[in-house]
């Protein structure tokens, strides 16, 4: 997917809903953020600094403050691995710490989920789909990020557990002052989710505003057009 013209802000303690339909350009923008697309072509800007395109050529300290959280949470934890071994990998590639010092720091990211410290040496199949995704956010946290860029997240979650995960979001960034990049095909989280809302259609970012204000008066055809399948906003 190409991309043209987006130009966004990710502000400490808030969150940016990045809203469209598969195919409009989300992933290949919020990979590109978290270095994970080296392709892109423009800037990434991490206070004012300008990140160099993959996480290859990132310094340790820019890969450690922006955390991306997949999908599936398989795409972060190795079924084969515990939860503890795979929480303390982004510790091991940022070096610097000893083994007894990742530990006590996975034990603080899984308490930090509402997980506890007795899930370290448990599997991936042994958790349910919501513990396996509260999992996946602690592997962010682990390395205490200024910037999350969570991809789908609760998409294939349940109404019940997706409303669990979100509220642990808003937990954390309260607690945490966190950046976070919601990315969604679902507009009806937009005003339980973000405080600003990004609509991107074809690559092109179409609305972008405060959330409120862009589901109250959205400028583009295909935001209202997603805006009269949620009679409720």
């Amino acid at each position: 997917m190409i991309l043209d013209g987006i130009n966004l802000d990710l502000v400490e303690g808030q969150t940016t809903m990045l809203l469209g339909e598969s195919g409009s350009g989300k992933t290949t923008l919020s990979r590109s953020i978290a270095g994970l697309n080296a392709a892109y072509t423009g800037e990434v800007l991490l206070e004012g600094n300008v990140l160099a395109n993959g996480t290859r050529k990132r310094s340790n300290e820019d890969r450690r403050r922006i955390q991306y959280i997949f999908q599936s949470p398989f795409s972060s934890l190795n079924p084969r691995r515990s939860i503890g071994d795979s929480l303390e990998v982004p510790l091991e590639m940022s070096g610097g710490m000893s083994r007894k010092q990742r530990r006590a720091a996975v034990a603080d990211a899984l308490d930090a989920v509402r997980l506890g410290r007795s899930y370290i040496n448990r599997r991936p199949g042994e958790l349910s789909g919501g513990e396996r995704q509260r999992a996946a956010v602690a592997r962010a946290l682990v390395n205490a990020p200024s910037v999350l860029v969570c991809d789908e997240i609760t998409s294939a979650l349940d109404v019940s557990v997706q409303a669990s995960v979100i509220e642990l979001l808003r937990e954390l960034q309260r607690e945490r002052g966190l950046a976070m990049l919601f990315v969604t095909h679902n507009i009806a989280l937009a005003r339980h989710v973000s405080h600003k809302l990004a609509v991107l259609e074809k690559g092109r970012l179409v609305d972008y505003g405060p959330t409120d204000h862009v589901l109250r008066n959205p400028q583009h055809d295909y935001t209202k057009s997603l805006l009269k399948h949620v009679p409720t906003l």
